[in-house]
């Protein structure tokens, strides 16, 4: 089971650390057990004065894995920071894990 930990700034309203959560099960569900935990990090740059200032920052660690999967994006919009943030994951997840698949293949490590 994936472990997800949101952290975010006091600045932003905690119905954002739901719709993350809900956002980031959703997209990487497809992957089970390939990823041990997610934890997103989700702040608010420029404060009061606006602008495209929504940050979010994913760190992955996948399951049998050392390696680590960074992904960040900003936009004004903090739902679409979100949703951006989870797909870019999700891909990068993806390419990870055939990556980790042809390289045990390829090496003799899962052939009988």
């Amino acid at each position: 089971m994936m472990r997800i930990i949101i952290r975010q700034a006091a600045t932003l309203p905690t119905a954002l650390a739901e719709l993350a959560r809900r956002r980031f099960e959703f997209t990487l569900a497809r992957f089970g057990t390939q990823v041990r935990s997610l934890t997103v990090r989700m702040r608010d740059v420029n404060g009061p004065r606006g602008g495209h200032d929504k940050h979010c920052r994913v760190s992955l660690q996948l399951s049998g894995s050392r390696r680590q999967i960074v992904v960040e994006d900003i936009d004004a919009n903090p739902g679409a920071v979100i949703d951006r943030t989870a797909e870019r994951a999700a891909r990068a997840v993806a390419r990870a894990v055939d990556t980790l698949h042809d390289w045990r293949t390829h090496s003799g490590r899962q052939r009988r």
